[in-house]
């Protein structure tokens, strides 16, 4: 069985673009092909027009490929000012850059109560937007964001909408959103691909999508238009 089959997907700089389908849809999957962590059978990978397909992710990421993952990656026992730091050494920024990176995305995704604090001591939330600012420290032309909402307070939810939002506008890159809270999918993307096993079952602005009938049925919980 094929995990994704004749997906096609663009994602351009100065945009949000939603992904969205139930658990096994083939989310994670794509992104870890877009990322390099898994191969493709078929098809290629482009970024800025190269086809880095046979790239590993570190290069990817050097060519300006971000993301975040659903289950932290960070240095456990290091503060938070120190993973965002260590994020944009990797990158071959120097150590007063790094330092001013890391200040800068601390107060973007309001991250100064903990900045001195071990990311293993970390609430879910704030280990959230620590992988998101991890993912900009290193400067990306496009970050994907894997479930970076997960376990956000629902009051929580329309600062993170702005901070996506800063991310497309203020640092100019392209955002592809995967994520279940659907009132945050179609506030902030500017389009959204919907995978149904492996395959795209739609595509379109959040309007067209929400008035997609399949769609409605399948993911908002809603029976059509209004």
């Amino acid at each position: 069985m094929l995990a994704l089959q004749d997906v096609t997907l663009e994602v351009h700089r100065h945009e949000v673009v939603g992904l969205i389908g139930p658990n096994g849809a083939g989310k994670s999957t794509l992104v870890n092909v877009m990322t390099g962590f898994d191969r493709p059978t078929t098809g290629t990978v482009e970024l800025g027009g190269r086809d880095v397909t046979a790239w590993p992710p570190h290069r990817r990421a050097r060519a300006g490929l971000a993301r975040t993952f659903q289950h932290s990656r960070s240095f456990r026992s290091m503060t938070v000012q120190e993973n965002i730091e260590v994020a944009a050494l990797g990158v071959r920024s120097g150590p007063g850059e790094a330092r001013r990176r890391a200040d800068e995305l601390i107060a973007l995704l309001g991250l100064e109560g903990v900045r001195d604090r071990p990311a293993a001591a970390l609430a879910h939330g704030d280990e959230r937007r620590l992988g998101v600012a991890r993912a900009l420290a290193t400067h990306p032309r496009f970050v994907l964001m894997d479930e970076p909402a997960a376990g956000l307070p629902e009051s929580e939810v329309p600062d993170f909408a702005a901070v996506v939002r800063d991310v497309r506008d203020g640092h100019e890159a392209g955002v592809l959103l995967i994520d279940h809270n659907m009132a945050l999918v179609m506030d902030v993307c500017d389009r959204i691909l919907v995978l149904d096993q492996g395959r795209t079952l739609a595509a379109g602005t959040p309007a067209e999508i929400r008035s997609n009938l399949d769609v409605a049925a399948a993911y908002l919980g809603e029976s059509g238009a209004d």
